[in-house]
């Protein structure tokens, strides 16, 4: 099962989470939150959004594919934490998000 975790920024003292996989790989790195509640809400939306396709915004560069989860008005909650060198790779890491993300457990770190 994959997990999300919590850290607190000892540059800006912000909220940010990050999403591993159950293998450990780091799938997905959010944006900065101001508060650990909002940062709370963030993993709360990428756990209801993750299992709905029209959640991931596919990005296609000429060097690698990555993804970003954005919000039903289009903002982005996270973004994939590597770039892929092929499109499955990009979708297998997407699939993982879809399977793991809703029913994962949240680890504080801050």
């Amino acid at each position: 099962m994959g997990k999300f975790k919590v850290f607190k920024s000892t540059v800006n003292q912000q909220y940010f989470f990050r999403f591993n996989a159950s293998n450990g790989e780091q799938i997905l790195s959010s944006e900065m939150y101001t508060t650990k509640q909002n940062c709370y809400n963030g993993i709360a939306a990428v756990k209801s959004r993750a299992p709905y396709d029209s959640a991931y915004l596919r990005i296609d560069n000429p060097l690698d594919y990555r993804f970003n989860m954005i919000s039903t008005n289009y903002q982005v909650i996270a973004r994939s934490s590597e770039g892929y060198t092929t499109k499955v790779n990009r979708e297998n890491a997407i699939g993982v998000v879809k399977n793991e993300a809703p029913t994962a457990p949240i680890e504080d770190l801050s």
